[in-house]
């Protein structure tokens, strides 16, 4: 009989111990703010389960005070979410098995949105493990450590100037790197008073680093914006992108200067003085999918555009003539996916924008954007119903899971879990 000599086993420890480790990075990815790591509503996770309801794979329920539409941010294992109690905005720290942490005060004031459309907790929080800043419609931002310590709070109306939007001031800032970038796109109707402002703040201290203004021709309620900014990045370009007033536009990272706006986002026969974007922009590298809302379209458009390319037809891959309206779009390998407001699911070819279907999930009103992970598409409605649908160029609705609360948050994956922050209570969702 032979033994393993001292080097053979040495290397079988090696490897194992980088298995270990491995799996466990895979396992533990974060979910650092508004649709994800990448910012484009996919997650590595695994393993995730495909039926679930309030009773069934439900590793644990934390009752919270007051509804909202803010997503919950995963890191490590700390877990964020912004709520209301009457009239006043929370941050809330908790941990991944469920315990409440900390619940501090943000500002003042529970701005509510038309009927039952949102409150002052539609913002989404953000986090680098280390600090977590959440910001609320009413402009009130503020930055915390992980374990609940105040950093720094500011209001961004003192600042920027009162906010002229009919709903509060839904827009998620987004962080990168040691910035907030925000995108407050507003008015009261007339496109000569230009109240937009576009700013980035050193992340540490809240200062301001710069702030530009955003003229636009926009008029009536289509100077208002709900949607979120977000950052383009490939290999050679880097940049900002706000969208609304009629536009979507790019902005230099370091000083905000435009680098270039495309319109052209309404429907064809005539301007809609409605069309306020909800919708976000989604970006990834060779590509720009622009939303825009109601009867308006979706523009596929290349990231090396430069000056007014409204009319620029060597800038777009393509055009769909609907619009997911509420819901931000997702693309996952060469399908783009959006999901309309009534709950259709669009399907498109990455590349032609040809449609590969278009198929009827649930039957409500969808407010939340999908989710990707572990071969599954996950779409939320506002009656707490979800469904699941295998990603793929043919349709297939795998399961349709009822929370049996009302829901307008998108979820969170992170840890092996589906967070769902329901209006009545955080989830955890595990197989």
């Amino acid at each position: 009989m032979s033994f393993p000599t001292p080097r053979l086993m040495l290397s079988v420890f090696l490897l194992v111990a980088t298995t270990l480790v491995c799996g466990a990075s895979l396992r533990a990815e974060n979910w650092p703010q508004w649709r994800g790591p990448q910012r484009d509503g996919i997650s590595t996770e695994k393993n995730l389960p495909t039926e679930f309801s309030k009773s069934e794979h439900v590793a644990w329920r934390l009752p919270l005070s007051g509804p909202g539409g803010a997503t919950p941010v995963v890191w490590g294992d700390r877990v964020f979410v912004t709520t209301v109690d009457g009239d006043q905005p929370f941050l809330v720290g908790v941990s991944t098995d469920g315990k409440l942490l900390w619940k501090r005060a943000v500002g003042s004031g529970n701005k509510k949105a038309r009927g039952d459309e949102g409150n002052a907790a539609s913002n989404s929080p953000s986090t680098d493990g280390k600090h977590v800043w959440a910001m609320f419609t009413s402009g009130d931002l503020a930055c915390f450590t992980v374990d609940g310590e105040e950093v720094w709070q500011v209001n961004l109306q003192e600042r920027f100037g009162q906010f002229k939007i009919a709903f509060g001031m839904t827009s998620t800032p987004v962080l990168d790197g040691n910035r907030l970038y925000l995108q407050l796109i507003h008015g009261e109707g007339n496109p000569k008073t230009r109240e937009a402002t576009i700013a980035a703040l050193n992340a540490a201290t809240g200062e301001t680093v710069w702030k530009t203004g955003r003229p636009s021709e926009a008029h009536s309620e289509n100077e208002h914006s709900y949607a979120s900014p977000t950052i383009y990045r490939d290999k050679e370009r880097a940049y900002l992108l706000t969208h609304g007033a009629d536009y979507i536009v790019a902005h230099d990272l370091e000083s905000g200067r435009e680098l270039w706006r495309c319109g052209g986002l309404h429907p064809p026969s005539r301007y809609d003085p409605t069309l306020r974007f909800v919708s976000s922009p989604l970006a990834i590298p060779g590509m720009i999918v622009v939303p825009s809302a109601k009867r308006g379209v979706t523009l596929a458009l290349k990231p090396d555009g430069k000056g007014d390319i409204t009319e620029a037809a060597n800038q777009r891959l393509w055009l769909h003539d609907v619009t997911p309206d509420v819901p931000s779009p997702l693309v996952v390998d060469d399908i783009v996916y959006l999901c309309r407001e009534n709950g259709n699911l669009i399907a498109l070819d990455r590349k032609t924008g040809e449609k590969l279907y278009e198929e009827r999930t649930h039957r409500h009103r969808h407010r939340a954007s999908p989710v990707y992970a572990d071969g599954k598409i996950y779409l939320t409605a506002r009656d707490g119903t979800i469904s699941v649908v295998k990603h793929g160029r043919e349709f297939e609705l795998l399961a349709t899971n009822q929370m049996d609360e009302e829901l307008s948050a998108s979820p969170a994956i992170a840890n092996g879990k589906i967070y769902l922050r329901t209006f009545d209570a955080l989830y955890a969702i595990s197989k």
